[in-house]
């Protein structure tokens, strides 16, 4: 009988998936020692934000969409949502679109976190939305960047547009969010759904201003997705991209070993200690929420288990066990429910009021 997995602190519910029945055993270095290796990694010239917004006041909030710069090349499109009644600051959360998508497609998550008293930010990740002239074909221009980068041979210039350069973006819009008298940098949260919430674990893991994570169909561990060859689901977010990377490597069909080329070369580390078992660890004791389905190709169970394994541990060791929570909706696929929108929403109202 399958029936929903429910883990709230480290008390992990009897089920068909327990947590400890396919772990990897990896001698991850110190988590001291990955947040500042992957700092190295992101870490690029920092440049002026120059802000830019137009405000619209309606009677239930008031709308700020404009941009900041990352990079001298990268301007990141935001749209704010924000409370009607003054305030001297509010707490602020930072969520994130899928594959595809585009940072109007949280607008209905921000109108309900305004209702609770928080400012609700969203962004177009790299090659998404606004960032593409006249507008993203969905992940079109995306796949197209991965490609590229893939194909480029310069490693002096490579680029990692594939989930690593928009976490770089976060750091930076977070950056603008602490700037802001009308924002509490204290209470900060950070969450996302799919692409958007792998580029949450990776950014909020190291950058210690995000008090609070939520992880929707994200949390996942690449390496246990190469090695048991379920790694179809994650490549199939940038196929066209290793269709060609395997056509540049003399093979005719997808495989296990080109796929670990492509990820080696766009995702570096992103098996060993960029993982997310290793970086959920550097999480705690902040605030967690995971949640995710039963049947999800792109985050295959076993492999999610094992991350979230790695976080109890941590949560365990520093006495946070209340803080970390999970929960997967059974039979579903790569999907987010209204269910788990619900709780997200309670998560950040929780920990960030």
């Amino acid at each position: 009988m399958l029936f929903k997995i429910k883990v709230l602190c480290c008390c992990v519910s009897l089920s068909l998936y327990s947590l400890t029945s396919s772990a990897q055993h990896i001698n991850y270095p110190p988590a001291e020692q990955v947040a500042a290796d992957l700092t190295r990694l992101l870490e690029r010239p920092r440049v002026p934000l120059n802000p830019s917004f137009v405000v619209v006041k309606t009677d239930s909030l008031i709308i700020e969409h404009g941009f900041i710069f990352s990079e001298k090349n990268q301007r990141v499109p935001i749209l704010i949502y924000k409370p009607v009644k003054p305030a001297k600051s509010y707490p602020a959360v930072i969520f994130l679109h899928g594959t595809g998508g585009k940072k109007e497609d949280n607008e209905k998550f921000m109108y309900q976190l305004v209702k609770r008293g928080i400012i609700g930010v969203s962004v177009d990740a790299r090659f998404h939305g606004e960032r593409i002239a006249g507008g993203a074909h969905g992940a079109r221009e995306y796949v197209a960047a991965a490609t590229s980068a893939w194909e480029n041979k310069d490693k002096t210039h490579q680029t990692h547009p594939f989930l690593y350069d928009t976490a770089f973006d976060l750091w930076r819009v977070t950056d603008y969010l602490v700037s802001r008298p009308d924002v509490d940098h204290k209470r900060i949260g950070l969450g996302g759904i799919s692409m958007g919430g792998i580029e949450t674990w990776l950014a909020a893991s190291v950058d210690q201003r995000i008090k609070v994570i939520v992880l929707d169909i994200s949390v996942q561990s690449f390496k246990w997705s190469l090695d048991h060859d379920k790694w179809q689901g994650r490549v199939g977010t940038i196929q066209a991209t290793h269709l060609q990377a395997a056509k540049d490597l003399g093979d005719s069909t997808l495989n296990k070993r080109n796929v670990a080329v492509v990820w080696n070369k766009l995702l570096p580390n992103i098996t060993g200690e960029f993982d997310c078992p290793s970086l959920l660890r550097l999480m705690a004791p902040r605030p967690l929420l995971v949640v995710g389905t039963e049947n999800d190709p792109n985050c295959p169970l076993p492999g999610a288990n094992i991350a979230y394994e790695a976080a109890v541990q941590a949560y365990t060791s520093k006495h946070a066990s209340d803080k970390i929570k999970r929960d997967v909706t059974p039979k579903l696929f790569h999907t987010s429910t209204p269910e788990h929108f619900k709780m997200t929403l309670d998560w950040f109202s929780k920990w960030l009021n």
